[in-house]
C-alpha cells in the first residue's frame, strides 16, 4: 500500500478543518449502522473515527498498516474496553472469517493496488447479512494528481466493481452546502493557477515519488491561504455536508453501502 503521511491522514490544524469535517461526516453517518454491533474500521490511521464508532458499537477494531501508529493507538486508548487496534497491510485483512456485523473503509480504497482482493477480504470477515460501508473521492472532481492515490474511481466504475463481489450495492454521493462549495471553488481556482505552469501535464505521468514533496508543500500553502482569505472556513462542520442521489458526478465523494 502507498505510504501515507500527514497530508493524507487527517491533521487537525485550523487550515485543514474542511477536510477533517468532510472525513468525519462518514463516521457520524456510520454511527447508526454500528449501533450495538461489531465493527472493523479498515485504514483507521490515528483511530479518531474508530474511537467514535466504539461509542456506539459493542466492539470496534481499527486496522492500519503503520505498526507505530497502531502501537500509539493502543497506548492512547488502553482504558476503552470495547476498542482494539490491529496492525496489518491490506489485503489480506488479519481478522477471522464471519466476525463483524459492519466493516468500514473511509477514504482508503484509493490507496490500494489490489482493490478487488480487498473487497473479497471484506466479504470474508463480514457475518452473513453484514454491511460494508465504503467511501472514496470522486475522480471526476479531482483536478490534479494525488501522489498517495493509486486509483481514483468514478461512480459508474466503482458501482460496477462492487457488484462483482457484493449482491446488494447502493451508491450515493457526498455533497456540501453553499459555504462548503464556495471553499472548494476557491480551492479549484488555486489549483488551476498552479497547473497552468505544467503545460505538458507532467504531474500525471512522472513517478508519484517525484511530486510528493511539492504536493505536500503546495497543499499546506493552499489551505493556509484559503483560511486567511476566508476565516469562516474554520466554522464549517460535518453538518454542512449531506448525502444525495442527484447529480452524482458533481458530488465530492462516493459513498457505498453493500451487503454480501
Amino acid at each position: 500500500m502507498t505510504t501515507i503521511n500527514s497530508r493524507e491522514r487527517p491533521s487537525f490544524e485550523e487550515s485543514n478543518n474542511v477536510t477533517v469535517k468532510r472525513c468525519f461526516y462518514a463516521y457520524e453517518w456510520a454511527s447508526e449502522f454500528v449501533k450495538d454491533k461489531t465493527v472493523a474500521d479498515i485504514g483507521c490511521g490515528t483511530g479518531y473515527g474508530t474511537i467514535h464508532l466504539a461509542k456506539y458499537a459493542t466492539k470496534a477494531v481499527g486496522v492500519d498498516y503503520s505498526e507505530e501508529t497502531v502501537k500509539q493507538n493502543r497506548i492512547d486508548n488502553e482504558t476503552v474496553k470495547n476498542l482494539e487496534f490491529v496492525h496489518c497491510k491490506v489485503p489480506p485483512i488479519a481478522l477471522p472469517d464471519n466476525t463483524f456485523d459492519v466493516v468500514t473503509a473511509f477514504q482508503f480504497i484509493e490507496h490500494l493496488e489490489d482493490r478487488v482482493g480487498f473487497l473479497k477480504e471484506v466479504k470474508r470477515i463480514l457475518k452473513p447479512g453484514g454491511t460494508f460501508l465504503c467511501t472514496t473521492v470522486n475522480a471526476k472532481k479531482s483536478l490534479a494528481r494525488n501522489p498517495y492515490h493509486v486509483h481514483e474511481y468514478t461512480f459508474a466504475e466503482m458501482g460496477t466493481e462492487f457488484k462483482t463481489i457484493f449482491s446488494d450495492v447502493e451508491v450515493v454521493g457526498l455533497q456540501g452546502n453553499e459555504r462548503v462549495n464556495k471553499y472548494y471553488d476557491e480551492n479549484n481556482k488555486w489549483v488551476r493557477n498552479i497547473l497552468k505552469w505544467d503545460i505538458l501535464g507532467l504531474h500525471k505521468i512522472v513517478p508519484s515519488s517525484w511530486i510528493t514533496l511539492p504536493y505536500n508543500y503546495l497543499t499546506n500553502k493552499m489551505r493556509d491561504e484559503l483560511m486567511e482569505k476566508d476565516k469562516n472556513t474554520t466554522d464549517i462542520n460535518s453538518s454542512d455536508f449531506f448525502l444525495t442521489k442527484e447529480k452524482l458526478d458533481d458530488t465530492w465523494d462516493i459513498f457505498i453501502i453493500s451487503k454480501p
